[in-house]
């Protein structure tokens, strides 16, 4: 039996500043990909209700996001989610969270990524290939094995780019008004006959999981802890401030765009709702600006959730979870750049894979519920995590405990129930990969317990 170390080495660079924190994790989040990719969806089923879809999800990314602060406080391991899970609900269930969130992120490049050649071909027409997202994985591979200050630094100005593309949208549908607020709280979607009908609000429910899937992202400020400065002190706010920023950038574009469209029944019948409004309101010049800067922000997205889910593997390799030699590879840093060189071309090499030959249909079918059991895991863990001794006890601490956990329960809770009804394959392929990640834990590391999976605490920042 290995002997047990108490805690992590400091072998990633912590360079980051709380600015350059956020600009990653906002990257990660790619708001105006997000906007141009998955509000369309959400547009197209609920019309001027889809506001009201995000407005909740905002404030259920609120509570959330509480719930990461304070776990991020407490521990601040740059393996997110499952590290809080595996030491507050068991090792078990901290793999299976591990499996999942490995799972997702890696479809979740396929889901943005498949929006890079769209609209890259509104301005180079050569571009709408299959190839072109292998073109951009290959390209933001090289990237995000770079430092992790480079990686900053890049991903802050494609972000600025992306910002001012969704500033454009808003512009445009604040300066040609042509309907009332009242809008946003009344679902519609079309009916046979090609015109708007009303819908009730338990279809805006089970939208939830796909409007807080566009905000998704800002709790991966965690993942860069182990290279931010004062990460204790700090990560709670970055979490914090990336969720304010991304809300604030898809819901007001979003909000102009139902209040500025010509035609809403045309707006929600369109394959390319904000593109045909661009093209109304701004012209083909404008359209192909802003989808230019939409193909920027997908080109950045991918760099920073490559980012992230190389240091998801390279946690879990640190932890011992896979065969030695996989280990020792997966959980090297590369002594020039200061980061998981091999675990980011195992990213890239995934990703790469997954966006050339699964549809974008069953990607977005894997990914559907993802979200809510990762939530709903940090939730319990955030109910838990008082109560594990005071060695845990981080600086921040959420308001109003134990309400903000117990409320994301509650609206977790909901929207599952809302999925299952309406569609279970989402939530059936979350529960099957948990179980595959439950069954790993079981079968190859728990045998070894004295050896693998011994959690060590954070590195004091």
């Amino acid at each position: 039996m290995s002997e047990q170390k108490t805690t992590y080495s400091q072998d990633l660079d912590r360079a980051l500043s709380l600015r350059e924190n956020i600009l990653i994790t906002l990257s990660s989040v790619t708001p105006a990909s997000s906007l141009f990719i998955i509000v369309p969806a959400l547009i197209a089923g609920l019309a001027g209700g889809s506001v009201l879809a995000m407005a909740l999800a905002g404030l259920i990314g609120i509570f959330v996001g509480l719930c990461y602060a304070e776990l991020s406080s407490a521990y601040p391991i740059t393996g997110g989610e499952y590290t809080w899970a595996a030491r507050l609900l068991g090792k078990t269930t901290g793999f299976a969270v591990f499996m999942l969130t490995l799972v997702s992120g890696i479809l979740i490049i396929g889901v943005i990524g498949s929006g890079v050649a769209p609209y890259l071909s509104a301005v180079w027409s050569g571009a709408d290939s299959k190839y072109t997202i292998l073109v951009v994985i290959l390209i933001t591979t090289v990237i995000s094995a770079l430092t992790i200050t480079t990686n900053a630094w890049v991903t802050g100005v494609c972000l600025a780019l992306e910002v001012l593309a969704a500033a454009v949208v808003a512009v445009l549908g604040f300066t040609h008004i042509e309907r009332g607020p009242a809008v946003f709280v009344q679902p519609q979607a079309l009916d046979a006959n090609g015109a708007l009908t009303s819908v009730s609000l338990a279809l805006v429910v089970s939208q939830l999981a796909l409007a807080l899937f566009a905000y998704n992202g800002y709790g991966t400020a965690v993942y860069y802890s182990e290279e931010t400065k004062g990460a204790t002190r700090n990560i709670g706010r970055a979490i914090m401030i990336s969720l304010g920023v991304t809300v604030a950038v898809e819901l007001i574009p979003l909000m102009g765009v139902i209040l500025g469209t010509k035609s809403l029944e045309g707006l929600v019948g369109s394959d390319a709702p904000l593109n045909m409004f661009l093209v109304e309101r701004g012209g083909d010049t404008v359209n192909k600006l802003v989808s230019l800067g939409v193909a920027i922000a997908i080109f950045n997205a991918v760099i920073a959730i490559q980012i992230q889910n190389a240091r998801l593997i390279y946690s879990s390799a640190r932890d011992k979870s896979w065969p030695d030699a996989m280990d020792n590879a997966l959980g090297s840093i590369n002594a020039k750049t200061k980061t998981p060189v091999i675990a980011t071309v195992v990213v890239g090499v995934l990703s790469a894979l997954t966006a050339f030959y699964v549809p974008f249909n069953w990607l977005l079918i894997a990914t559907g519920a993802g979200v809510v059991f990762i939530y709903a895991a940090v939730a319990v863990a955030a109910l838990c995590v008082r109560s594990h001794g005071p060695s845990r006890d981080g600086i921040y601490r959420m308001p109003l405990f134990p309400i903000p956990p117990i409320l994301v329960l509650g609206f977790m809770a909901y929207v599952l129930y809302q999925n299952v009804t309406t569609d279970a394959k989402p939530v059936l392929v979350s529960v099957v990969t948990m179980a595959i990640g439950a069954l790993w834990y079981a079968g190859f590391i728990r045998p070894s317990r004295g050896a693998r999976w011994t959690l060590p605490d954070p590195h004091t920042d």
